[in-house]
């Protein structure tokens, strides 16, 4: 066989193996609309940060990008879905604090945390805030925190749900200021400042960006923040530690999360879009009129800061014996 032919035939049997190599970051594109999963209904802060998000991304990625809300569950269900998702790049999923930390630490969610999905990477941090209606007599913490404790477990404070940021926060204020209040969980935040501005319930620890229209408005009264300094978007709010609980901190946080065995090819072109939408000059102005803090970064990143919330988190949880329906 001469060296001409010898060429041919070791081309022809390397073929195969060369279209089968996966293509490179710069090269995956969606084939299809990418579904963005949101564990909440519309109105809520992880829609609303997904919906920021969405134009820049079907921009970049050459395709659309459609929020699909799955509420239920403190986002487990929705985990759920993209944990059973096709590994090809065409779902992704918001995960958070309630749906990576809190309900693994209490209840089955079918996933964990860590080994059943392909973390991209972190998007936001945020702070909670805590609102009252205008009617309640209290016009500051101390005020409230007063009423409170003369009268145990009879004030209602709502949250996006059991387990979540807002459930976790309220945990941690009545455990460092000894007030015993009662838990009324909603299915998302969207529900909850709907029935906080009709006057159905008296407060709720509310994320930021939820929270920041209807203070603006005049519709809620704000007490606290919970994070360590003051939100742009509100400044004249205290945190909860200048306003006399020494030392409190509570942060929020969404991230992405995409299907477990996702090709590492795919996952880089999905982070490389994503931080480039979060890092949009519009795209952060938008967040930070909300008080919402665009945080890319990458997977291992946001995987070594699950762990660590997590360490933090639970003891928490067991001592306010959080516990799924």
């Amino acid at each position: 066989m001469n060296t001409l032919l010898r060429c041919g035939v070791a081309l022809a049997t390397l073929a195969p193996a060369l279209f089968s190599i996966p293509a490179s970051a710069a090269d995956w594109g969606p084939t299809k609309p990418v579904r963005f999963i949101v564990g909440f209904p519309p109105g809520g802060a992880t829609d609303l940060v997904a919906r920021f998000l969405q134009p820049k991304l079907a921009a970049s990625l050459g395709n659309q990008v459609i929020v699909d809300n799955r509420p239920g569950a403190n986002g487990v269900i929705s985990m759920q879905i993209l944990s059973r998702s096709e590994p090809d790049g065409h779902s992704v999923g918001m995960s958070h604090i309630g749906s990576m930390v809190v309900s693994p630490a209490i209840q089955k969610t079918g996933y964990d945390p860590i080994k059943d999905f392909t973390h991209l990477g972190m998007l936001v941090s945020l702070q909670n805030m805590l609102i009252v209606h205008p009617s309640v007599p209290a016009k500051n913490l101390a005020e409230f925190i007063a009423s409170a404790k003369s009268q145990p477990g009879k004030i209602n404070y709502a949250t996006s749900g059991i387990g979540s940021p807002g459930h976790l926060a309220m945990a941690l204020l009545e455990s460092m200021t000894g007030a015993q209040m009662n838990h009324v969980p909603y299915k998302g935040g969207g529900p909850a400042v709907t029935d906080l501005i009709a006057g159905h319930i008296p407060s709720f620890m509310a994320v930021i960006s939820t929270a920041v229209p209807h203070v603006q408005s005049g519709k809620a009264r704000a007490l606290g923040v919970t994070g360590g300094k003051r939100a742009e978007a509100v400044p004249d709010v205290p945190t909860i530690a200048e306003a006399g609980v020494k030392g409190y901190l509570a942060i929020n946080w969404y991230g992405l999360s995409a299907a477990p065995k996702t090709p590492p090819a795919i996952i880089a072109r999905l982070n490389r879009e994503f931080n480039a939408a979060l890092n949009a000059p519009d795209v952060v102005k938008q967040l930070k009129e909300r008080g919402i803090d665009a945080a890319p970064g990458t997977g291992a990143d946001y995987v070594k800061f699950i762990r660590a919330e997590t360490e933090r988190w639970v003891p928490v949880i067991r001592k306010a014996r959080i516990e799924a329906n």
